[in-house]
Formats: structure tokens, C-alpha cells, sequence
């Protein structure tokens, strides 16, 4: 509502300073016939009106020119104590030529080389009355662009309640289950000390509490430490291929010196399970995915690329949208979890580097050193 005013004020506007531009304009006309009977003046002319009409201009700035292009007389031009006045006055008269066309005032009829050129400008009050519907916009578009931020970021941190308090709700929705279990896994280790599938209930297990943490962190602004990016990436890439199917293959390019970079690291793990497990997803649990490494000079480069569906162009951005998801089960939480966590809690970026529909996707993390 406040633009649309600010619009009828400045088109309101608009039609005024044209209209008080064609009165200056006729004023000047009135004003270089004034100066044409001064020209020509006789004992008959009353020179009082005439003087009266001429010393009458006190806003419009005229400059006037002989037929050489020299400065005869001016009116309401101030001119810089530091200025050469002549050249300055030449210097304004050409700037107001080029703007509106002189007045020309002929001082021998018979003679058309004989002349005087009235130069002018408008008003400093015109130019001023013509510049405030502007200000006027910009002040309602800054006010627009205050209240759209205001309202942006209230929506952003009613978000993030959200995801603390869903976080943190989570966690404790899950501790009480996951102890239970890992007792209960103790008292099988007793009674069944050689069943081998016992330990892997207890890794199972284990990685449940792993993810109970991982929440609870999700919900407070957790403490990046220095860890080398290599021993994490290779217990995800671990933990990959002993939870999928042998037809998936991973594959490490990830170089073979130490890359120490400050990370959470049991939440960066996540972003990297949650690519991969998206990645098998997209492959139909078929195909290769390749995680690499890259440290430049103060950042690191690791890609998770596939083999999988792929994504077209248009959905880019969108895939990080909470809600997205192209499974039939699941909330399409999972990137936009990624995200959260490496550009709020790592102050990084993940974005889509490249993806061809039919033949896969590259996932980019971009990590400062």
C-alpha cells in the first residue's frame, strides 16, 4: 500500500513540475522580451516595467550571451570564489543549452547576425520539488526492504525453535528406549558369550545412541573441534558398506596426506551417511558412489558423486527445501538437515556441483580450513 502511494505521489508530481516547468518557461519568454525593449529602449519606453520585470527574476537562473558566445549579464548563478567567473559562466551557459533552447533575441530587425541569446535553466526549487518524489520512493522501498527482512528472519527463528525443540524432543524420546536396549544387549553378552550375532546388535545399538547425540546436538550449538577429515570420511565410507548391498560400490579418492579441518565431527558423519544413503536411493541400490577430496588453499573440496536418477536443473535449490523428497516414504528432512548443518554449524556451503538426469549426481561440500 505504502509503494502504490509513494507511485500516485510521484506520478502526481511528475504532472506538476511539468506544468510549473511551462510557466518558468513562458516566465522566461516574458523575461527575453523584457530584455529585447531594454535593448531597445527610447525617452518614450517605460523602462520602470521593464526593470521590474527583469529584477522580478529571482529564482530562474539565465546567462546571457552575445552572437560571439560571450557573457553579457546573468541572474541567480552562484559561482565558486575558487572558479574563474568567466569561464565558470561560459562552462554553465553551454550545460544549460544543451538542456533547453535558448531564447533568441534579434537586436536589429534588418540584421538576423545581431542578436542576444538568453540562456536558462530551472529553478533550484523545480529541481528540488522534481527530486523528492524519489527520495520519497526510496524511503518506502527501504522501509519495505526492512519489514520483509524483519519478517523473514522472525519466520527463520520461529524455524529454528522448531528444529531445537523437535531436536531436543527427539533425543529424549529416544534415550529411554535406547538404554533399555543397551541393558539388555549386556545381559544376552552373559548368557549367550558365543553368539556372534550379539556384537553386531550391540553396534546397532551403539549407533543409536550415536544418533539420540546427534540430535540432541542438532538442538544447541555445538563446539567444532580440529579432526582429521580423512579418519572420518573412512568411517562413514566403513559403516556404508557393511549397513548396504555389495552392489553398491564406494569408492575413496581421498588423498593419502593427513587433512585436519574443525568439525563437529559425529554431525558431519551424518551429512556424509545422509548423501550416501540418498545416492543408493537414486541408484536403486545399484551402482558406484565415489566420495573425493580436494584441499586447496583455504578450503576443502569433498565430493560424493553417483551413478544414480539424477536431478534436473530446475530443482537444484529445491532439493534442500525441508519437505523434498521424491520416495514414497520418508519426510525429505535429510538435506535439508545436511544443509543446516554445514552453513549454520560450519559456517560452509553444500550445494548440487553437477547432475545429468539418468546418470547421476555430484554433491559439493565446501569446508574452510
Amino acid at each position: 500500500m505504502a509503494v502504490v502511494i509513494a507511485l500516485l505521489s510521484l506520478g502526481v508530481s511528475h504532472f506538476l513540475v511539468r506544468d510549473l516547468s511551462r510557466e518558468e518557461g513562458q516566465k522566461m519568454v516574458v523575461w527575453a522580451e523584457a530584455m529585447r525593449t531594454l535593448n531597445e529602449a527610447t525617452e518614450e519606453t517605460d523602462l520602470n516595467l521593464v526593470l521590474t520585470v527583469i529584477n522580478g527574476n529571482n529564482t530562474i537562473p539565465v546567462i546571457v550571451l552575445d552572437k560571439e558566445g560571450e557573457v553579457q549579464t546573468y541572474r541567480n548563478v552562484e559561482i565558486p570564489t575558487s572558479a574563474d567567473s568567466v569561464q565558470f559562466l561560459k562552462m554553465m551557459a553551454q550545460e544549460m543549452v544543451s538542456a533547453k533552447t535558448p531564447i533568441r533575441i534579434l537586436l536589429d530587425e534588418e540584421s538576423a547576425d545581431d542578436y542576444i541569446e538568453i540562456c536558462y535553466d530551472e529553478s533550484l526549487l523545480l529541481k528540488r520539488l522534481a527530486s523528492y518524489p524519489y527520495v520519497q520512493l526510496g524511503v518506502v522501498l527501504i522501509f519495505v526492504v526492512v519489514a520483509i527482512f524483519a519478517l523473514l528472519s522472525s519466520k527463520k527463528a520461529e524455524q529454528n525453535k522448531v528444529w531445537v525443540g523437535l531436536s531436543k524432543e527427539t533425543a529424549h524420546q529416544l534415550g529411554t528406549p535406547i538404554s533399555s536396549l543397551m541393558a539388555w544387549t549386556e545381559i544376552l553378552k552373559d548368557k549367550y558369550s558365543e553368539d556372534e550375532l550379539i556384537p553386531e546388535m550391540s553396534k546397532d545399538v551403539n549407533r543409536l545412541q550415536v544418533i539420540a547425540e546427534r540430535f540432541s546436538k542438532i538442538g544447541s550449538m555445538p563446539e567444532p573441534k580440529e579432526e582429521s577429515l580423512n579418519e572420518v570420511l573412512d568411517r562413514v565410507v566403513t559403516y556404508i558398506e557393511r549397513r548396504t548391498s555389495q552392489k553398491v560400490k564406494m569408492v575413496r579418492d581421498i588423498p593419502s596426506d593427513k587433512i585436519v579441518v574443525k568439525i563437529n565431527a559425529s554431525l558431519f558423519e551424518w551429512v556424509i551417511e545422509n548423501l550416501c544413503k540418498n545416492a543408493i536411493d537414486a541408484m536403486d541400490g545399484r551402482g558406484v558412489i565415489r566420495i573425493s577430496v580436494q584441499d586447496v588453499e583455504k578450503k576443502v573440496l569433498i565430493d560424493v558423486e553417483d551413478t544414480g536418477k539424477g536431478i534436473a536443473k530446475a530443482h537444484y535449490k529445491s532439493v534442500f527445501a525441508p519437505g523434498y523428497t521424491t520416495k514414497k516414504r520418508g519426510w525429505g528432512l535429510g538435506l535439508s538437515l545436511a544443509k543446516r548443518i554445514v552453513e549454520e554449524y560450519h559456517k560452509g556451503r553444500i550445494y548440487v556441483k553437477t547432475s545429468e538426469v539418468n546418470k547421476g549426481t555430484i554433491f559439493r561440500i565446501e569446508l574452510k580450513k
